[in-house]
């Protein structure tokens, strides 16, 4: 069955809608950065590049880096734009575009995202790499979609009580990485965490400038949560999306984050720029292994 044009939008030259990528156009290892200047911060390091555009938010570059081919994405900041890139991106490779029909045979993308972060113990410091093992998304993008199969209910259930979670907030849910990412990315350079997604920089990460917060002790409880081994580590703003749509749509994901900053002991990095270089080149160097 067609796929009607009001659902699966292409532009003028073929090119998937905002995106503007048309499938030859992309690796099957895409990295996923939240700054649009940030592609050039990862393919500075490549070794060819054969493909750049930009359209709004969406910054892509596609080249090789010691021989693999990745393509780089920019996504912009929050989960609504996850929802776009990467149903975007599996159309690229699982929807004939010009048919307008799903693919008899499944392609399987690798997304990395190479991201920021806030800690929220105090004994993991700045400067430091932290794998995404499990994420919980405070915003609403799984619950468009059928997701229950992919969450870890009996973790969100048990966040939901110890946090005394407000009613009109979005129900909370919990993705996991893809394990065999997880091992490849792994080192003594790195630490693996329980990740916060949340859906914006300031109230919902507790922040306060002028606005007061629904919940001022929000961050000490997510803080003190614990469920068998698993405790919250840090705060970002992309990870359980990209986790929940990466598994929705039979892709593999990983989330690497740059702790930056220590919600807990108030610090925050004087060589930021150094450490997301050096995390960049460490992810790319695990992944041409």
């Amino acid at each position: 069955m067609q796929i009607p044009e009001s659902e699966l939008i292409l532009n003028q030259d073929g090119s998937i809608y905002h995106l503007n990528l048309r499938p030859e156009q992309i690796a099957n290892t895409i990295i996923t950065v939240g700054d649009p200047d940030r592609v050039n911060d990862v393919t500075q390091h490549f070794d060819t590049i054969e493909f750049k555009i930009q359209k709004r938010e969406f910054h892509t570059q596609t080249g090789k880096y010691k021989g693999k081919r990745f393509t780089v994405i920019s996504t912009g900041i929050g989960t609504d734009n996850i929802d776009i890139v990467f149903n975007e991106l599996d159309a690229l490779v699982n929807i004939d575009l010009d048919q307008r029909t799903i693919k008899q045979s499944f392609t399987q993308l690798e997304f990395i995202r190479i991201g920021t972060s806030g800690a929220i113990q105090a004994d993991i410091p700045i400067n430091s790499f932290l794998i995404s093992e499990y994420a919980v998304g405070f915003d609403s993008l799984l619950h468009f979609y059928e997701n229950e199969f992919i969450q870890h209910k009996a973790v969100s259930d048990a966040l939901v009580v110890h946090t005394n979670w407000f009613a009109d907030k979005s129900q909370p849910y919990v993705v996991s990485c893809n394990e065999e990412l997880l091992e490849r990315l792994s080192s003594d350079k790195t630490t693996t965490g329980f990740t916060a997604t949340n859906v914006g920089f300031y109230g919902p990460q507790g922040r306060v400038l002028r606005l007061k917060t629904q919940d001022n002790d929000m961050n000490e409880k997510l803080s003190s949560f614990r469920h068998n081994h698993l405790k919250l580590t840090n705060l970002e703003m992309e990870t359980a999306g990209i986790y929940g749509m990466s598994k929705l749509l039979g892709h593999k994901a990983i989330s690497m984050n740059a702790i930056l900053a220590n919600r807990a002991t108030g610090e925050f990095s004087h060589t930021a720029k150094k450490v997301i270089d050096d995390l960049i080149i460490y992810t790319l160097n695990k992944l041409t292994v």
